[in-house]
């Protein structure tokens, strides 16, 4: 009988850890820097939202964090934007799912040049050992899951097209010329997103900023259903795609 007390401490931590594993806790942590030499007013600062996570261990948050750097994902370089480079206003976090194990954030940053532009990129995690997942790592028959998205730009490409042509001031150049360089390849299946339905890949076309208005949102959704002959069996997405 004494050894029940035990057995349930036992089983507890065992649970816990195991929930613990499903998901993780993320706040965000504002920092306001302060450039020296503005080059004007408004240019006067800037603002970065760190994720800052919490795990089962703190090594485990270290390494997720790591893999949510905004060096790393976006390029950000810090010295630049306080000297002379200063097109930052604000960098930002969205987490998109965090369960089962899988933990899916989009990285934005927003600055202006010569007009307001903006770059982000989604970032996912496996929560088990805090490294970020590539297509290669959760994805199988490559050539085929490519091939899949493909079909799918195509379909956004021949309703943007028609979409465009719509409006009679839109014939030069013609619209068909602004895709004709568009097709998604295998390296365009990184920075997918996740969540509880199925995974997002995305694509940008590149449209000028004078046209930015008139650029499909690249966006092909594939539900785990639709996504189960190429998710690997042993890999991280094994568990979402059942």
């Amino acid at each position: 009988m004494r050894l029940k007390p035990l057995l349930i401490v036992i089983i507890f931590a065992i649970l816990s850890g195991y929930a613990t594993a499903q998901s993780v806790v993320i706040t965000g942590k504002k920092v306001t820097y302060t450039r020296k030499k503005p080059m004007s007013e408004y240019k006067k600062t800037f603002t970065i939202n760190y994720p800052k996570v919490k795990a089962a261990t703190p090594a485990l948050s270290k390494k997720i964090e790591a893999a949510l750097d905004y060096q790393k994902v976006l390029g950000l370089n810090l010295k630049e934007e306080m000297s002379e480079f200063q097109w930052l206003e604000e960098a930002d976090f969205e987490v998109g799912y965090n369960n089962k194990g899988i933990l899916s954030v989009t990285l934005s940053m927003d600055g202006t040049a010569a007009y307001p532009t903006s770059s982000s990129k989604t970032v996912v995690v496996d929560l088990k050992t805090g490294r970020r997942l590539l297509a290669a790592d959760v994805f199988t028959n490559i050539a085929g899951l490519t091939a899949k998205v493909r079909k799918a730009q195509k379909k956004e490409i021949a309703d943007a097209v028609a979409e465009i042509k719509k409006d009679p001031q839109n014939e030069e150049p013609k619209p068909e010329a602004l895709f004709q360089d568009a097709k998604f390849d295998a390296k365009d299946l990184e920075g997918f997103s996740v969540d509880a339905k199925g995974v997002t890949f995305k694509y940008d076309y590149g449209f000028p900023h004078i046209i930015l208005a008139l650029q499909p949102d690249g966006e092909f959704f594939f539900s785990w259903i639709q996504l189960k002959p190429f998710i690997k069996y042993d890999g991280a997405f094994s568990r979402l795609a059942r």
